[in-house]
This record gives C-alpha cells, structure tokens and sequence, in this order.
C-alpha cells in the first residue's frame, strides 16, 4: 500500500470512528493489517476500538502485536499493562509496566500503573518506590499521593500518611479530606 494510500486509509478510520461507526472502522484496519501485519497505528487502533466494544481478549492480542512490532515504543508497553491490569493480569501488566518505565523512565502514568498493580498483589514495598516515582514526575497531580497515603495505612505508617495528607491540604484540599475520612487520620492527627 502506498503511503498516500495508507494516509487516506487513516482518515477513512478517523472519520468512521468520529461517525460511530466502530465496526466499519475495524473492517479497514482489518485491510490495514492485511497489508502490513506489523502496521502499529493499525495495531494500536484495533485494540482501542476493541476494548470500547468489550472485547479485551482481542484488544490484548492486538497490543501485543502492537509491542511485538515496536519493542521500544514506552506507549504501546503502558496501553499493554493498563488493559492488562484492568482485565486481572496482574503479572502482566507489572511487566509491561516495568518494560515501559524501562524505555522512558520519564513516562509518570506507567510509574502510577506500575504501583497499582503492585498493590493488588500487595506487594507495598514496591509499590512506595513506584510511587515516590510517579509523585516526582508529577508532584501535583493527587494521584499518586493519594495512593502513597493509602499504601503507608497498609503498611502500618500512619504517620507518613499523616504527611501526605497535611501535604496534599495545600493544594489538593478535597483528596486530603477524602483521605481523612477513609483512613480515620483527621485533623488533629495529621
């Protein structure tokens, strides 16, 4: 396919996308694909409109390829993990996770999925380095701290959760009062 064949193909997929028409669009990537097997906005596509349909089985494989056919691009590692954390992949995710943060250790979202999905396997330690990570990268998004916090109540550190919470007041001052309530650290403890 020519390049100019495969812009316009693109713009076919944008337009039906914009239009709702998720099948229709799905179809020309499939053309896309039969192509160029490896085509990474193809691939990338396929998996975004795949996972709005409720197909994350198929949305998987297709970020799969999608890392499989660009092994150093962070984004496609960190759109695997997401939806691999989503679906209950815990393992999964951590790796793509890792292989993302790996690529670019700049990329803060992977940092914070990383620590999730740590979390969920209750692995604490790690996840507080995921996240001291994230809340470097993004020292003013409630995010990360919020999940600091609430890691450091896991583990039995209510005074560092304390920390975070009179740190987020000054900024964040709803997310430190939605922590007070769920961690029971109110005002006069922290």
């Amino acid at each position: 396919m020519s390049s100019l064949n495969h812009l316009f193909a693109r713009w076919q997929i944008r337009a039906l996308l914009v239009a709702g028409q998720r099948q229709a669009a799905l179809d020309r990537l499939d053309g896309l694909l039969q192509a160029n097997a490896a085509d990474v906005y193809a691939l990338a596509t396929r998996a975004h409109v795949l996972a709005e349909l409720g197909d994350k089985d198929g949305a998987l494989r297709a970020l799969q390829r999608q890392v499989a056919a660009q092994p150093a691009a962070a984004p496609g590692w960190f759109n695997l993990g997401f939806l691999s954390e989503e679906m209950g992949l815990l393992e999964q995710a951590e790796a793509a996770f890792r292989r993302a943060t790996d690529i670019d250790p700049q990329l803060d979202r992977a940092w914070y999925g990383l620590a999730l999905s740590l979390i969920r396997q209750r692995r604490f330690d790690e996840a507080v380095v995921a996240l001291r990570r994230n809340t470097e990268l993004q020292p003013m998004s409630p995010y990360g701290w919020y999940q600091l916090a609430r890691v450091h109540v896991d583990r039995q550190e209510p005074e560092e959760a304390a920390k975070i919470i009179r740190h987020l007041r000054g900024f964040e001052p709803k997310v430190a009062a939605q922590l007070e309530r769920e961690t029971g650290l109110g005002s006069s403890q922290a």
